[in-house]
């Protein structure tokens, strides 16, 4: 029976989505129909295809948001919320700095048994980038010791192995990192941060991510499974003080001695300028281990975005903002990036005034701001194309192919044209 004990993640999903649809749109059938439309014709897409589910490489992320406007649990309002807007892909934190205190639970449990996490990971996302962190801290700043080491790999290893096991055949795809590698390396810009990164400081670090890749690989290799896949990352959020002065940071002393499986850029240090941040991305890339068994670009924007608010002054207009936002997707998407990640769908800083920050597409009195809607538009687009290209193709685009795509409708998204619809010529008129 559909939602038993028994059911399959979609089966769960399918079920767990119409019962919120019911009572988030009580009253607006006419809504209701239009939204439930949209995510059934999703999973079919998906279900047909029998591959990993569709990338549209927008998405956006859940951690620490400062309000809500339910009575559900926070993280599955914020998934729902991003779903209904179209998203394939959600991230989220997974223990500490996650919604629910940890404690002594293991990340594996927390993501078998915590009801919250379990609903997030049984919605029909096709991609879920995660900071998974321990309920115990591994110490690595003065050397990771082997009881440290050990905790980390179990971990890992048993996060990896329940993944595998409970989303076999969905076409899920988790990649498990953490926050901002610089941040904890280092902390600021500052020559202090330099005189941090001490050789034993640096080893401890390397020696850690080299545990968490190990961990999932073993557990990749362990475990029976089809149609599903997990991969490791980290976070780099100060490469472009190496870049132009060969300073120490996580990307030029850290990641060419640790072959991981992706990098995440936090990319605020660079998102005011696309040539910097297409050269910060290239010089990332150049730091990466090989991995011969991972196609295509493996650096992706897990974080930029543009405050509307400081010190209670108004900063960015909502338009600028989203025009701001507009031109890093366009630049990510041009260098290749599997993702390009907003930061984020609720606010989750507030100023020392007791205000708002800002960096939400949705404020805190429940609006959707411009680039909430930019986002929402383009999953529309994203979906024609792809059931587009599936009818006629009996397979949906590459990811190459729906690049190539997204890059002309974002810039003709910026320029005020109106997106050419899939099948058409660029004058808009239809091809036979």
């Amino acid at each position: 029976m559909a939602g038993g004990p028994g059911a399959t993640p979609r089966e769960r999903s399918a079920l767990s989505i119409g019962r919120a649809l019911d009572s988030r749109y009580a009253g607006r059938m006419g809504l209701r129909s239009i939204v439930l439309s949209s995510i059934i014709a999703w999973l079919t897409c998906c279900q047909a295809a029998e591959v990993e589910g569709p990338n549209y490489i927008l998405g956006t992320q859940a951690i620490g948001g400062k309000y809500q406007f339910t009575s559900e649990h926070p993280l599955i309002e914020s998934a729902r919320v991003i779903l209904e807007m179209g998203a394939t892909t959600m991230k989220f934190a997974l223990g500490r700095g996650g919604y629910d205190d940890p404690g002594s639970n293991s990340l594996a449990t927390l993501a078998k048994e915590n009801p919250a996490y379990r609903k997030v990971f049984d919605l029909p996302f096709a991609h879920y980038q995660i900071w998974a962190n321990a309920a115990q801290e591994a110490n690595w700043k003065d050397g990771l010791s082997p009881l440290h080491s050990a905790h980390e790999y179990q971990e890992l290893y048993d996060l990896t192995a329940y993944l595998l096991t409970a989303y076999s055949g969905t076409g899920k795809q988790f990649f498990l990192g953490h926050w901002e590698g610089d941040n904890m390396l280092r902390g600021d810009i500052s020559t202090d941060g330099d005189a941090k990164m001490s050789p034993t400081r640096v080893q401890g670090f390397i020696d850690w991510l080299q545990v968490r890749q190990r961990a999932v690989d073993d557990a990749k290799r362990d475990t029976p499974h089809a149609n599903v896949e997990v991969w490791h990352y980290t976070e780099v959020n100060h490469p472009t003080i190496s870049l132009r002065g060969d300073r120490p940071t996580l990307t030029n002393r850290v990641l060419p001695h640790v072959a991981v499986d992706f990098v995440s850029y936090s990319a605020y240090d660079a998102s005011d300028d696309p040539e910097i941040l297409k050269a910060s991305l290239d010089y990332i890339e150049s730091k990466l281990a090989p991995k011969p068994a991972i196609s295509g670009k493996r650096v992706f924007i897990g974080e930029y975005g543009f405050k509307t608010f400081d010190a209670g002054q108004v900063f960015n207009t909502p338009e600028r903002q989203n025009e701001r936002c507009l031109a890093v997707i366009q630049a990510g998407l041009e260098w290749g990036c599997p993702f390009i990640l907003y930061w984020e769908l609720y606010n989750n800083e507030i100023d020392a005034a007791g205000k708002h920050r800002g960096f939400w597409m949705i404020d805190h009195r429940g609006v959707p701001q411009p680039v909430y809607e930019t986002h929402r538009a383009y999953y529309a687009w994203a979906r024609q194309l792809t059931e587009s290209v599936a009818k006629k193709t009996g397979k949906p685009p590459s990811l190459d192919e729906f690049r190539v795509a997204a890059i002309e409708y974002i810039s003709r998204y910026r320029s005020g044209l109106r997106p050419v619809p899939p099948g058409a010529r660029p004058d808009g008129s239809q091809r036979n």
